[in-house]
Protein backbone atom coordinates (compact mmCIF):
# COMPACT_ATOMS: atom_id res chain seq x y z
CA UNK A 1 0.00 0.00 0.00
CA UNK A 2 1.60 3.58 -0.92
CA UNK A 3 0.77 6.67 1.15
CA UNK A 4 -1.95 7.58 -0.87
CA UNK A 5 -4.34 4.86 -0.48
CA UNK A 6 -6.57 6.56 2.70
CA UNK A 7 -7.24 9.61 0.16
CA UNK A 8 -10.64 7.99 -0.64
CA UNK A 9 -12.48 9.87 -4.14
CA UNK A 10 -9.51 12.50 -4.36
CA UNK A 11 -8.00 11.46 -7.94
CA UNK A 12 -7.46 15.21 -8.72
CA UNK A 13 -5.48 16.07 -5.28
CA UNK A 14 -3.45 13.03 -5.62
CA UNK A 15 -2.34 13.59 -8.92
CA UNK A 16 -1.19 17.69 -8.31
CA UNK A 17 0.81 16.11 -4.99
CA UNK A 18 2.47 13.43 -6.92
CA UNK A 19 3.67 15.90 -9.56
CA UNK A 20 4.60 18.16 -6.91
CA UNK A 21 6.90 15.33 -5.15
CA UNK A 22 8.29 14.71 -8.30
CA UNK A 23 9.41 17.65 -9.08
CA UNK A 24 10.80 18.26 -5.69
CA UNK A 25 12.78 15.27 -5.75
CA UNK A 26 14.07 16.52 -9.32
CA UNK A 27 15.09 19.92 -7.62
CA UNK A 28 16.85 18.10 -4.89
CA UNK A 29 18.92 15.89 -7.17
CA UNK A 30 19.64 19.03 -8.87
CA UNK A 31 20.89 20.68 -6.41
CA UNK A 32 18.83 23.56 -6.86
CA UNK A 33 17.20 23.48 -3.66
CA UNK A 34 13.56 24.22 -3.48
CA UNK A 35 11.50 25.08 -6.69
CA UNK A 36 10.34 28.73 -6.86
CA UNK A 37 7.34 29.61 -5.22
CA UNK A 38 4.03 30.68 -8.01
CA UNK A 39 1.75 29.27 -9.84
CA UNK A 40 3.75 28.36 -12.75
CA UNK A 41 5.80 26.07 -10.28
CA UNK A 42 4.25 22.13 -9.47
CA UNK A 43 6.36 22.52 -5.99
CA UNK A 44 6.52 25.46 -4.26
CA UNK A 45 6.73 26.15 -0.14
CA UNK A 46 3.69 26.58 1.07
CA UNK A 47 0.48 24.65 0.88
CA UNK A 48 -3.32 24.82 2.03
CA UNK A 49 -5.37 22.09 2.07
CA UNK A 50 -9.12 22.50 3.15
CA UNK A 51 -12.00 20.61 2.72
CA UNK A 52 -15.57 19.63 4.20
CA UNK A 53 -15.12 17.45 7.91
CA UNK A 54 -13.40 14.28 7.35
CA UNK A 55 -12.64 14.71 3.90
CA UNK A 56 -8.87 14.22 4.95
CA UNK A 57 -6.78 17.11 4.58
CA UNK A 58 -4.68 15.81 7.28
CA UNK A 59 -4.45 12.58 5.86
CA UNK A 60 -3.70 14.47 2.04
CA UNK A 61 -0.93 16.48 4.02
CA UNK A 62 0.68 13.54 5.94
CA UNK A 63 0.79 11.64 2.55
CA UNK A 64 2.65 14.55 0.92
CA UNK A 65 5.21 15.04 4.32
CA UNK A 66 5.58 10.96 3.29
CA UNK A 67 6.35 11.48 -0.62
CA UNK A 68 8.71 14.31 0.47
CA UNK A 69 10.62 11.96 2.10
CA UNK A 70 10.38 8.90 0.16
CA UNK A 71 13.24 6.80 -0.50
CA UNK A 72 12.02 3.99 -2.37
CA UNK A 73 14.75 2.62 -4.57
CA UNK A 74 11.60 2.33 -7.24
CA UNK A 75 11.70 6.12 -7.68
CA UNK A 76 14.87 5.91 -9.89
CA UNK A 77 13.17 3.86 -12.08
CA UNK A 78 10.15 6.46 -12.40
CA UNK A 79 8.20 4.89 -9.13
CA UNK A 80 5.51 7.15 -7.91
CA UNK A 81 6.67 9.08 -4.26
CA UNK A 82 5.15 7.69 -1.36
CA UNK A 83 5.33 3.89 -1.50
CA UNK A 84 4.95 3.67 2.22
CA UNK A 85 7.46 1.14 2.70
CA UNK A 86 10.76 2.59 2.77
CA UNK A 87 12.27 3.96 5.88
CA UNK A 88 11.56 7.78 5.06
CA UNK A 89 7.77 6.92 4.51
CA UNK A 90 7.23 4.94 7.49
CA UNK A 91 8.80 7.34 9.73
CA UNK A 92 6.60 10.17 8.74
CA UNK A 93 3.51 8.29 8.90
CA UNK A 94 4.61 6.95 12.60
CA UNK A 95 5.76 10.30 13.71
CA UNK A 96 8.98 10.06 14.03
CA UNK A 97 10.62 11.44 11.19
CA UNK A 98 13.10 14.08 12.45
CA UNK A 99 12.82 16.20 9.60
CA UNK A 100 8.59 16.67 10.01
CA UNK A 101 6.84 18.20 12.43
CA UNK A 102 3.22 17.98 13.16
CA UNK A 103 1.27 20.76 15.20
CA UNK A 104 -1.69 19.69 16.57
CA UNK A 105 -3.65 21.10 19.43
CA UNK A 106 -6.03 19.36 22.00
CA UNK A 107 -7.25 22.64 23.24
CA UNK A 108 -9.41 25.71 21.44
CA UNK A 109 -6.30 27.26 19.56
CA UNK A 110 -2.63 27.10 19.11
CA UNK A 111 -0.60 30.44 20.82
CA UNK A 112 1.78 32.61 19.24
CA UNK A 113 4.54 30.77 21.53
CA UNK A 114 4.13 27.70 19.83
CA UNK A 115 4.06 29.05 16.27
CA UNK A 116 7.44 31.47 17.27
CA UNK A 117 9.43 28.01 17.98
CA UNK A 118 7.90 26.47 14.32
CA UNK A 119 9.14 29.99 12.53
CA UNK A 120 12.85 29.18 14.12
CA UNK A 121 13.00 25.63 13.26
CA UNK A 122 11.77 26.11 9.47
CA UNK A 123 14.89 28.42 9.23
CA UNK A 124 17.26 25.08 10.44
CA UNK A 125 18.26 23.02 7.30
CA UNK A 126 17.13 19.25 7.34
CA UNK A 127 18.89 16.45 8.83
CA UNK A 128 18.54 14.35 5.94
CA UNK A 129 19.39 16.74 2.77
CA UNK A 130 16.06 16.61 1.84
CA UNK A 131 12.97 18.59 3.16
CA UNK A 132 11.90 20.16 6.48
CA UNK A 133 8.12 19.80 6.72
CA UNK A 134 5.97 21.65 8.97
CA UNK A 135 2.23 20.51 9.18
CA UNK A 136 -0.40 22.51 11.14
CA UNK A 137 -3.26 20.18 11.31
CA UNK A 138 -5.78 22.88 12.56
CA UNK A 139 -4.59 26.35 11.09
CA UNK A 140 -7.86 27.79 11.74
CA UNK A 141 -7.28 27.07 15.57
CA UNK A 142 -4.02 29.74 14.90
CA UNK A 143 -4.68 33.17 17.23
CA UNK A 144 -4.28 36.47 15.83
CA UNK A 145 -0.66 36.52 17.30
CA UNK A 146 0.00 32.68 16.49
CA UNK A 147 -1.53 33.46 12.71
CA UNK A 148 1.27 36.96 12.36
CA UNK A 149 3.71 35.09 13.64
CA UNK A 150 3.72 32.04 10.99
CA UNK A 151 3.00 34.61 8.30
CA UNK A 152 6.77 35.65 8.84
CA UNK A 153 7.74 31.87 8.23
CA UNK A 154 5.68 31.34 5.05
CA UNK A 155 6.23 34.50 3.64
CA UNK A 156 10.07 34.77 3.82
CA UNK A 157 10.78 30.62 3.16
CA UNK A 158 14.34 29.33 4.03
CA UNK A 159 15.54 26.78 1.30
CA UNK A 160 14.16 23.56 1.85
CA UNK A 161 11.33 24.00 3.72
CA UNK A 162 7.77 23.34 3.23
CA UNK A 163 4.98 24.56 5.07
CA UNK A 164 1.59 22.53 5.12
CA UNK A 165 -1.81 24.16 6.46
CA UNK A 166 -4.81 22.52 7.26
CA UNK A 167 -8.21 24.09 7.56
CA UNK A 168 -12.34 23.60 6.53
CA UNK A 169 -12.27 26.33 4.30
CA UNK A 170 -9.92 29.22 2.87
CA UNK A 171 -11.76 32.26 4.81
CA UNK A 172 -10.73 30.33 7.83
CA UNK A 173 -7.15 31.00 7.14
CA UNK A 174 -5.42 35.24 7.66
CA UNK A 175 -6.02 36.31 3.77
CA UNK A 176 -1.56 37.49 3.88
CA UNK A 177 -1.37 33.55 4.91
CA UNK A 178 -3.59 32.20 1.97
CA UNK A 179 -2.40 34.14 -0.84
CA UNK A 180 1.18 32.83 -0.13
CA UNK A 181 -0.14 29.28 -0.42
CA UNK A 182 -1.02 26.60 -3.00
CA UNK A 183 -4.53 25.70 -2.43
CA UNK A 184 -5.89 22.55 -2.78
CA UNK A 185 -9.54 21.72 -2.21
CA UNK A 186 -10.42 18.15 -1.02
CA UNK A 187 -14.18 17.37 -2.01
CA UNK A 188 -16.83 15.12 -0.05
CA UNK A 189 -15.90 12.08 -1.17
CA UNK A 190 -18.91 9.44 -2.62
CA UNK A 191 -20.57 7.24 -0.23
CA UNK A 192 -19.26 4.21 -2.00
CA UNK A 193 -15.73 4.74 -2.22
CA UNK A 194 -16.21 5.26 1.15
CA UNK A 195 -18.21 1.78 1.75
CA UNK A 196 -15.06 0.35 -0.73
CA UNK A 197 -12.58 1.50 1.96
CA UNK A 198 -14.31 0.02 5.00
CA UNK A 199 -14.45 -3.41 2.72
CA UNK A 200 -10.89 -3.34 1.69
CA UNK A 201 -9.37 -2.18 5.01
CA UNK A 202 -11.06 -2.67 7.68
CA UNK A 203 -13.04 -5.97 6.83
CA UNK A 204 -16.58 -4.56 6.97
CA UNK A 205 -19.54 -6.45 5.84
CA UNK A 206 -20.44 -4.68 2.57
CA UNK A 207 -24.02 -4.02 4.06
CA UNK A 208 -22.87 -2.56 6.55
CA UNK A 209 -20.31 -0.34 5.11
CA UNK A 210 -22.54 0.82 3.39
CA UNK A 211 -25.00 2.12 5.88
CA UNK A 212 -22.14 3.32 7.92
CA UNK A 213 -20.51 5.21 4.62
CA UNK A 214 -24.03 6.68 4.41
CA UNK A 215 -24.39 8.04 7.63
CA UNK A 216 -21.08 9.38 7.98
CA UNK A 217 -22.05 12.04 5.32
CA UNK A 218 -18.65 11.82 3.58
CA UNK A 219 -16.57 12.05 6.73
CA UNK A 220 -14.29 8.90 6.57
CA UNK A 221 -13.51 8.85 10.03
CA UNK A 222 -16.76 9.13 11.41
CA UNK A 223 -17.79 6.13 8.43
CA UNK A 224 -14.98 4.14 10.18
CA UNK A 225 -16.14 4.57 13.16
CA UNK A 226 -19.69 3.63 12.94
CA UNK A 227 -18.85 0.62 10.86
CA UNK A 228 -16.60 -0.66 13.42
CA UNK A 229 -17.62 1.23 16.98
CA UNK A 230 -20.80 -0.10 18.57
CA UNK A 231 -21.23 2.31 21.32
CA UNK A 232 -20.68 5.19 18.46
CA UNK A 233 -23.42 3.42 16.57
CA UNK A 234 -25.31 3.28 19.60
CA UNK A 235 -24.99 7.05 20.51
CA UNK A 236 -26.16 7.96 16.81
CA UNK A 237 -29.19 5.85 17.46
CA UNK A 238 -30.05 8.15 20.34
CA UNK A 239 -29.77 11.09 19.01
CA UNK A 240 -31.95 10.43 15.90
CA UNK A 241 -34.36 9.66 18.50
CA UNK A 242 -34.42 12.87 19.25
CA UNK A 243 -37.34 14.45 16.95
CA UNK A 244 -39.73 12.20 18.03
CA UNK A 245 -39.28 12.89 21.45
CA UNK A 246 -40.09 16.92 20.79
CA UNK A 247 -43.42 16.72 20.96
CA UNK A 248 -43.59 18.35 24.39
CA UNK A 249 -41.56 21.18 26.72
CA UNK A 250 -40.88 18.07 28.96
CA UNK A 251 -39.54 16.09 25.76
CA UNK A 252 -37.37 18.90 25.14
CA UNK A 253 -35.47 19.93 27.70
CA UNK A 254 -34.81 16.31 29.16
CA UNK A 255 -33.28 15.43 25.13
CA UNK A 256 -31.06 18.45 25.57
CA UNK A 257 -29.81 17.37 29.15
CA UNK A 258 -29.22 13.99 27.59
CA UNK A 259 -27.06 14.97 24.60
CA UNK A 260 -24.85 17.70 26.69
CA UNK A 261 -24.40 15.02 29.74
CA UNK A 262 -23.32 12.44 26.93
CA UNK A 263 -21.26 15.14 25.56
CA UNK A 264 -19.50 15.65 28.81
CA UNK A 265 -19.01 11.94 30.00
CA UNK A 266 -17.07 12.13 26.78
CA UNK A 267 -15.01 14.49 27.82
CA UNK A 268 -14.48 13.14 31.23
CA UNK A 269 -13.35 9.16 30.20
CA UNK A 270 -10.93 10.95 27.85
CA UNK A 271 -9.65 12.99 30.97
CA UNK A 272 -9.73 9.89 33.11
CA UNK A 273 -6.95 8.01 31.39
CA UNK A 274 -4.94 10.71 28.82
CA UNK A 275 -4.76 13.34 31.96
CA UNK A 276 -3.35 10.80 34.60
CA UNK A 277 -0.75 9.43 32.19
CA UNK A 278 0.57 13.05 31.11
CA UNK A 279 0.38 14.15 34.78
CA UNK A 280 2.69 10.67 35.98
CA UNK A 281 4.57 11.80 32.31
CA UNK A 282 5.27 15.34 34.20
CA UNK A 283 5.91 13.69 37.22
CA UNK A 284 8.47 11.39 36.04
CA UNK A 285 10.53 14.13 33.89
CA UNK A 286 11.07 16.00 36.81
CA UNK A 287 11.93 12.93 38.87
CA UNK A 288 9.36 13.91 41.70
CA UNK A 289 9.35 10.89 44.13
CA UNK A 290 5.90 9.27 45.13
CA UNK A 291 4.67 11.67 48.07
CA UNK A 292 7.64 13.37 48.03
CA UNK A 293 7.94 16.87 47.68
CA UNK A 294 7.34 18.67 43.95
CA UNK A 295 10.72 20.19 42.76
CA UNK A 296 11.70 23.60 41.91
CA UNK A 297 9.61 24.87 39.01
CA UNK A 298 7.72 21.57 38.67
CA UNK A 299 4.20 23.68 40.05
CA UNK A 300 4.29 26.00 37.51
CA UNK A 301 4.38 23.07 34.45
CA UNK A 302 1.61 21.39 36.44
CA UNK A 303 -0.59 24.54 36.47
CA UNK A 304 0.47 24.85 32.28
CA UNK A 305 -0.85 20.97 31.94
CA UNK A 306 -3.55 21.51 33.95
CA UNK A 307 -5.03 24.45 31.80
CA UNK A 308 -4.30 22.17 28.62
CA UNK A 309 -6.00 19.93 29.71
CA UNK A 310 -9.16 21.44 30.83
CA UNK A 311 -9.26 23.45 27.13
CA UNK A 312 -8.75 19.92 25.82
CA UNK A 313 -12.01 19.19 27.94
CA UNK A 314 -13.82 21.57 26.85
CA UNK A 315 -12.66 20.90 23.30
CA UNK A 316 -14.04 17.31 23.30
CA UNK A 317 -17.38 18.46 25.02
CA UNK A 318 -17.70 20.34 21.36
CA UNK A 319 -16.80 18.22 19.07
CA UNK A 320 -19.19 15.76 20.71
CA UNK A 321 -21.49 17.97 20.26
CA UNK A 322 -20.97 19.09 16.91
CA UNK A 323 -21.55 15.30 15.65
CA UNK A 324 -24.46 14.73 17.18
CA UNK A 325 -25.50 17.94 15.67
CA UNK A 326 -24.44 16.95 12.14
CA UNK A 327 -26.58 13.74 12.39
CA UNK A 328 -29.55 15.94 13.35
CA UNK A 329 -28.90 17.78 10.04
CA UNK A 330 -28.70 14.77 8.06
CA UNK A 331 -31.64 13.07 9.85
CA UNK A 332 -33.77 16.35 8.66
CA UNK A 333 -32.65 16.76 5.18
CA UNK A 334 -33.56 13.33 4.50
CA UNK A 335 -36.74 14.55 5.92
CA UNK A 336 -36.93 17.01 3.77
CA UNK A 337 -35.61 15.25 0.81
CA UNK A 338 -39.03 12.48 1.13
CA UNK A 339 -40.90 15.78 2.10
CA UNK A 340 -39.96 17.13 -1.66
CA UNK A 341 -40.24 13.42 -3.23
CA UNK A 342 -36.45 13.87 -4.43
CA UNK A 343 -34.46 10.99 -5.36
CA UNK A 344 -31.30 9.17 -4.19
CA UNK A 345 -29.57 7.70 -1.28
CA UNK A 346 -30.50 9.19 2.14
CA UNK A 347 -28.19 9.08 4.65
CA UNK A 348 -30.23 7.69 7.09
CA UNK A 349 -31.92 4.64 5.21
CA UNK A 350 -31.65 2.59 7.97
CA UNK A 351 -34.14 4.87 9.77
CA UNK A 352 -37.10 4.96 7.40
CA UNK A 353 -39.83 4.24 9.78
CA UNK A 354 -38.68 7.61 11.53
CA UNK A 355 -37.83 9.66 8.39
CA UNK A 356 -41.58 9.04 6.99
CA UNK A 357 -43.30 9.38 10.03
CA UNK A 358 -41.53 13.08 10.97
CA UNK A 359 -42.41 13.96 7.27
CA UNK A 360 -45.54 13.19 7.60
CA UNK A 361 -46.37 14.53 10.91
CA UNK A 362 -45.42 18.99 9.10
CA UNK A 363 -44.54 20.67 5.60
CA UNK A 364 -41.30 20.96 4.18
CA UNK A 365 -41.27 24.71 5.54
CA UNK A 366 -41.40 22.99 9.64
CA UNK A 367 -38.45 21.00 8.40
CA UNK A 368 -36.09 23.85 6.95
CA UNK A 369 -36.91 25.77 9.92
CA UNK A 370 -35.72 23.09 12.27
CA UNK A 371 -32.37 22.62 10.24
CA UNK A 372 -31.81 26.12 10.65
CA UNK A 373 -32.48 26.06 14.33
CA UNK A 374 -29.76 23.19 14.37
CA UNK A 375 -27.36 25.32 12.44
CA UNK A 376 -28.44 28.68 15.40
CA UNK A 377 -27.37 25.90 17.86
CA UNK A 378 -24.33 25.27 16.29
CA UNK A 379 -23.56 28.88 15.64
CA UNK A 380 -24.33 29.61 19.54
CA UNK A 381 -21.99 26.89 20.61
CA UNK A 382 -19.20 28.40 18.47
CA UNK A 383 -19.77 31.66 20.42
CA UNK A 384 -19.21 29.85 23.65
CA UNK A 385 -23.02 30.30 24.58
CA UNK A 386 -23.57 27.70 27.54
CA UNK A 387 -24.08 24.17 25.79
CA UNK A 388 -27.45 23.63 27.67
CA UNK A 389 -28.56 26.75 27.15
CA UNK A 390 -27.76 26.58 23.62
CA UNK A 391 -29.15 23.15 23.02
CA UNK A 392 -32.49 23.81 25.03
CA UNK A 393 -33.49 26.54 22.50
CA UNK A 394 -32.88 24.08 19.55
CA UNK A 395 -34.58 21.55 21.15
CA UNK A 396 -36.99 23.59 21.79
CA UNK A 397 -37.46 25.25 18.34
CA UNK A 398 -37.43 21.57 17.11
CA UNK A 399 -40.90 21.15 18.60
CA UNK A 400 -42.16 24.89 18.01
CA UNK A 401 -41.16 24.05 14.08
Amino acid sequence: MSVWDDLVGQDRVVEQLQAAARAARASVLAGRGQAPAGNASLMTHAWLFTGPPGAGQVTAARAFAAALQCTSPDLDLGGVPGCGFCDGCHTVLSGSHADVKQVRTDGLSIGVGDMRDLVLRAASYPTGGRWSVILVDAAHRLTEAAANALLKGVEEPSPRTVWLLCAPSVQDVLPTIRSRCRLLVLRTPAAEAVADMLVRRDGVEPAAARVAALAGQGDIDRSRRLAVDEQARARRAEVLRIPLEVADLGGCLAAAQRLVDTAKADAEALAETQDARETEDLRAAYGAAEGGRAPRGMAGAVKELEKRQKSRATRTRRETLNVALGDLLGFYRDVLALQLGAGGALANDDQRPALQRVAGEGAAENTLRRIEAVLACRRALDRNVDPLLAVEAMTVALRAG
